[in-house]
């Protein structure tokens, strides 16, 4: 018996929204504005987008990633 669980991860490289892992097609679709892009896609759109940050806005997502990770773990 073969499951098509969808896990909700990641935000939308388009619109942010947030984007649902669908295993049988294997690409993430946005809820919001419906891109479809695959873990590639996926992780060379964000690459593009860190290229284009300032060093204070890298700054400030480290911080923001760091806190949530910090967070979670003290649930």
């Amino acid at each position: 018996m073969e499951t098509n669980t969808q896990v909700t991860t990641n935000y939308c490289l388009e619109c942010g929204g947030i984007l649902s892992y669908d295993s049988a097609l294997k690409h993430y679709t946005c809820k919001s504005c419906g891109l479809t892009v695959s873990a590639q896609q996926l992780m060379e759109g964000r690459l593009k987008i860190r290229e284009r940050e300032t060093p204070e806005e890298q700054h400030r997502r480290k911080q923001n990633e760091y806190l949530k990770w910090w967070l979670s773990k003290k649930e």
